[in-house]
């Protein structure tokens, strides 16, 4: 397949160009600019960009896409100025969500999480991490897990599965974390991978949650398994999750909304990614990330969603671009950089978020634009003529 007249390939640094893709194997063969490929005659299959972009579609490298039902009650508390720490004491949150998700059957939990999967691929993401973290039983885990798998079997995106068991304390273990701590570390982590359920090990490391030693603890049992870990650090609090997820090489480290100068320091001269998600800062109405700053001091910064039901129940990537731009402080590319190609390091990925010879053909065509920045400024207007993934128009 020939993709020609495009605009621009973003991430590239290429005008009026052309992509050659390779169906069968759904890569990118080539990328060249017109002048460079002559008169040709297009093929049945082949695509006029008509003057759009292509952009990588987006990676998100941080959602919790896999839950039962909704939260829509604890939106009101909030508006009625409960915050997160005060809705979960009342029993909301996080154990909330657990609690339904017991009494929610694997087949109908899969059928719930796939509309979101399928939700999320239509704006144009292709390439997703998906965390569990609303079990917070060892049944319940394991089947949030094999949902993970099986949308991973069914959907065209790139799916990473996340063991996030320390999310919070379950319910029989209230007031004893620290043996819930063990739980996790003697019999989750060993039963996770006995399956090869998990990509990496997740923990809430903060104010009120896991403290940095508990983290430890479960990112070295995690390792001992062959999970990478990521972390959940400095959303309430300057928590010591920075320091924590550097020491055991995290591939991420996610939130942020609290970090200072020394934990970004020490993020830049590590290979650990600082993971920002606006769409909880907006939805929960708490500071933005230092974006900016950080990738002044030489932090690599990605962006995601967080997509979940408590903090951030949306998906669209295009949405984290814009408020990236409007309250990050971003420019455009910086922000599409940060929701493509840095999320893919996010994941441990090579072979997606870029438009190069050898990535997967996963690929946003827009509509005709005159500039990139139009994206993120008109941030509600569609802007997808179409989305190719693993090389097939979806």
């Amino acid at each position: 397949m020939l993709i020609y007249n495009i605009k621009e390939i973003v991430g590239a640094d290429m005008t009026n160009a052309y992509i050659r893709v390779d169906t069968t194997r759904g890569t990118i063969i080539e990328t060249g600019t017109m002048e460079a490929l002559g008169e040709f005659v297009a093929g049945e299959d082949d695509i006029d960009a008509a003057g759009g972009f292509a952009i990588p579609s987006f990676v998100d490298s941080h959602t919790h896409i896999v839950y039962a039902g909704s939260r829509h009650g604890e939106f009101l508390d909030k508006i009625n100025g409960l915050s997160y720490e005060e809705i979960a004491r009342r029993g909301g949150g996080i154990l909330n969500s657990a609690d339904v998700l017991h009494e929610t059957s694997e087949d109908s939990l899969f059928r719930q999480a796939m509309c979101r999967a399928d939700e999320v691929m239509r704006k144009g993401t292709g390439a997703i991490e998906i965390k569990s973290g609303y079990g917070l039983t060892l049944p319940d885990e394991l089947k949030m897990l094999r949902v993970i798998a099986r949308i991973a079997e069914a959907s065209p995106m790139t799916v990473r599965a996340t063991f996030l068991g320390a999310h919070a304390v379950g319910r029989a273990y209230v007031g004893r974390q620290q043996e819930y701590v063990d739980h996790v570390v003697r019999d989750m982590i060993p039963a996770v991978a006995a399956e090869g359920l998990a990509d990496f090990v997740d923990v809430f490391c903060d104010e009120g949650f896991f403290t940095p030693a508990q983290t430890a603890q479960i990112l070295e049992a995690g390792v001992r398994y062959g999970m990478r870990p990521k972390i959940h650090a400095n959303e309430l609090a300057v928590s010591g999750g920075v320091e924590v997820g550097v020491k055991y090489d995290a591939l991420s480290v996610d939130h942020l909304e609290r970090a200072e100068e020394e934990q970004l320091r020490i993020l830049a001269e590590s290979r650990t990614v600082a993971t920002m998600l606006p769409g909880a800062s907006f939805f929960l109405g708490m500071p933005y990330a230092p974006a900016k700053k950080a990738l002044e001091m030489g932090c690599r910064v990605a962006l995601a969603s967080d997509y979940n039901p408590g903090s951030s129940p949306s998906g669209d990537m295009r949405f984290i671009w814009a408020l990236a731009c409007i309250k990050m402080k971003l420019t455009p590319r910086q922000a599409v950089t940060a929701v493509t190609e840095t999320g893919a390091a996010a994941m441990g990925l090579e072979d997606v978020g870029a438009i190069r010879p050898g990535c997967k053909a996963n690929i946003i065509l827009t509509k005709p634009l005159e500039s990139l920045s139009q994206i993120p400024y008109q941030y509600t207007t569609p802007f997808i003529s179409r989305l190719l993934l693993n090389g097939a128009c979806i």
